[in-house]
């Protein structure tokens, strides 16, 4: 469900639509050490350039080589109506030293021929919505559809048919637009996450025109019921004003968010605490939610420091409820 995987989509998408030939990759098993997971996706245009990764970098030379040799020794026409194949790397010894596989690492892929992209325009617009989508090959037909996912859903591959799932960027809603805000915004934005601010207070708006930040009009709390947090969301109140955090606060931890973050010291989190049980209908478990002082413990004392244990943490809960990779890396394929 990486947003890396729905980018590599995208850029296939686009290179269709401008006449291109793609050939989609995707790996559907590992053994040993492995950098990318079962159903991480590589395209490859025809004329070699490449979006995504299945390997970190050692066998993608040989994919662009087989993909460009395979384009030019058969019609458009062929391409259009040729099936889907199976790649292994590192079977042998002495392919994976070829391959830089040093640790053992072996590979199988699944090579497929881009035939229409109907389906990758509704599993990008169904993902923008964020709803989860299990996408499904047949290897014998090449025919490709799509149907709901539930969370913790994962690859499945049964050597006829291959079923990934995509899911919808994670997004970050930051209460607040102060330096700190902003440290996190940037640091959440470069890990991919789609990152939404919203502060009413008149003297910071403008520090909400930040780069690749949605601006969030409204009231907090108003704005966070509205938003529909989904289980891939968080939410950090980061304002230091009760009249502001408190009220989203109430309607984050009501929500289906992943993380729930307030800024504040020890005591500060006990009385905020002892203040939505007194005055709202939160229950102990929806309050135990409230990860307060927010970010992890690494002594962090500068806005930027603070900002790197936040977004640690909240990448550290993340990690903890998606399912790990069938086969973990354990060293790099890469020579």
């Amino acid at each position: 469900m990486e947003s890396l995987d729905l980018r590599v989509l995208a850029d296939a998408l686009n290179w269709k639509r401008s006449g291109h030939a793609v050939t989609l990759v995707t790996v559907v098993e590992t053994w040993g050490s492995a950098p990318r997971p079962p159903g991480a996706l590589l395209a490859v245009r025809d004329d070699g350039v490449v979006s995504g990764s299945v390997s970190g970098g050692c066998v993608e030379d040989d994919l662009i080589a087989r993909t460009k040799a395979a384009f030019k020794s058969v019609s458009t026409a062929d391409q259009d109506a040729s099936k889907p194949s199976m790649i292994a790397y590192g079977v042998t010894k002495d392919e994976a030293a070829r391959f830089g596989l040093p640790c053992g690492g072996t590979l199988r892929l699944v090579h497929e021929p881009l035939q229409e992209v109907a389906w990758i325009e509704q599993l990008l617009q169904r993902t923008a919505d964020h709803h989860l989508v299990a996408r499904t090959l047949n290897l014998s037909t090449g025919v490709v559809s799509l149907s709901d996912a539930s969370r913790g859903q994962t690859m499945r591959f049964d050597g006829a048919t291959l079923t990934t799932v995509f899911g919808p960027k994670w997004r970050l809603v930051l209460i607040g637009a102060g330096q700190l805000s902003q440290a996190v915004a940037q640091m959440a934005g470069m890990l991919d996450f789609e990152v939404l601010v919203c502060d009413p207070r008149e003297e910071y708006e403008t520090n909400l025109g930040m780069h690749g930040v949605q601006r969030l009009t409204g009231m907090p709390d108003d704005v966070v019921r509205e938003l529909m947090p989904d289980a891939h969301t968080a939410i950090v109140a980061l304002t230091h004003d009760p009249k502001l955090d408190d009220m989203a606060l109430l309607e984050a931890l009501k929500s289906a968010a992943f993380y729930v973050g307030a800024l504040g010291s020890r005591r500060n989190q006990a009385t905020r605490k002892e203040r939505l049980a007194e005055h709202f209908d939160l229950s102990v478990e929806e309050l135990s939610r409230l990860h307060g002082p927010v970010g992890l413990g690494i002594g962090a004392k500068t806005p930027a420091e603070i900002a790197v244990s936040i977004v640690a943490e909240i990448i550290e809960v993340k990690n903890a409820l998606t399912p790990a990779p069938a086969s973990a890396p354990g060293c790099s394929l890469a020579a």
